[in-house]
């Protein structure tokens, strides 16, 4: 089921959007201190292509620079994420892409706040969780 939605999703709405964020990191990488700025996209990029089986978690490695480095980005973030609403609101004047309309707008605090945060697959998730579930009953 995943993989039949992310080839909805590619098609409607991802494929787009990845382009815009992979412009996005190009233009970032012009400049040495932009580096940061375009790998993270390039890494979003990736994600809005096939996010189905995948989240976006805080990371735990982060450092406290992420808090100046959404505040930097906050003029691109603000134009994916109305990207990200525009789509959104396409998606959702048919039924089909209801769901995928939702996901759009699930979209649109990551672009605004991309930094201290990375993309990680649903298993390991779940995983973290019941291994904390478990150790918080042990004690």
């Amino acid at each position: 089921m995943r993989t039949i939605g992310n080839i909805i999703w590619f098609l409607l709405s991802g494929l787009w959007m990845a382009i815009a964020w992979a412009f996005w990191g190009l233009l970032c990488c012009i400049t040495i201190i932009g580096i940061p700025f375009g790998i993270q996209c390039f890494k979003l990029a990736g994600f809005m292509l096939w996010p189905f089986g995948r989240t976006v978690v805080k990371d735990p490695n982060a450092s406290s620079l992420g808090i100046l480095g959404n505040i930097l980005w906050f003029i691109p973030g603000l134009i994916l994420a109305i990207s990200h609403f525009i789509s959104g609101v396409a998606l959702c004047i048919t039924i089909i892409g209801i769901p995928f309309g939702i996901q759009n707008f699930k979209f649109m605090p990551l672009a605004l706040f991309p930094f201290g945060k990375t993309v990680v697959d649903q298993h390991s998730v779940q995983y973290a969780e019941q291994a904390y579930a478990v150790g918080q009953l042990g004690s």
